[in-house]
């Protein structure tokens, strides 16, 4: 394999960013069936507990190894109960992009989770993995995950038509970017 992110654990304030393990089986099962991320994301319904372990304990895993992405568990750093997942995927090595995604737990939602999570990733991506481009598309009905891009201090670039998948059918999505200038910081 050419390219992999390196398998990290990311602390920052409340949130650590760490990869899945069959401890998150259960709350990875019970946010996946939830009605809100069933809405927005293509997942399998009904989201099953083999569904969750093996999400937890191969899929992410082999996702990552596979050189298409990573997928972080976002757990709270005082006793890392999980909140939700962050990751990357359809990441283009050779252009130096990856797309950001993530989905939130119910018992975690309206306390900024997904922005700091988003926002961590970001800078992880752009400045120490060295890539040049972190794009989100959220369905334009979607509008908390555009208030996340937006918080999280990515950039609406515009709305591409037909260009997501949800359970309802195709829909369109608004596409935000981060790129390296937008962190207001040199870059290492």
């Amino acid at each position: 394999m050419a390219h992999a992110f390196p398998e990290v654990s990311i602390h920052e304030g409340a949130l650590t960013l760490r990869p899945f393990t069959s401890e998150d089986v259960e709350a990875t099962q019970a946010g996946c069936s939830d009605e809100l991320t069933q809405r927005w994301l293509p997942l399998p319904q009904p989201y099953t507990l083999d569904h969750a372990t093996a999400w937890c304990t191969k899929v992410a895993h082999a996702l990552r190894e596979s050189g298409d992405g990573i997928h972080f568990a976002i757990t709270d750093a005082r006793n890392d109960h999980l909140l939700g997942t962050v990751g990357l995927k359809k990441t283009d090595w050779g252009a130096r992009i990856s797309e950001v995604g993530y989905w939130i737990a119910p018992w975690a939602r309206g306390r900024g989770v997904a922005t700091e999570a988003t926002r961590v990733v970001g800078r992880w991506l752009l400045a120490d993995q060295g890539f040049e481009r972190m794009e989100l598309k959220a369905a334009v009905d979607n509008v908390a995950s555009q208030k996340v891009a937006e918080r999280a201090g990515l950039h609406r670039e515009g709305i591409m038509r037909n260009a997501g998948l949800i359970h309802a059918g195709r829909v369109d999505v608004i596409l935000f970017s981060l790129v390296p200038g937008d962190l207001g910081a040199p870059r290492r």
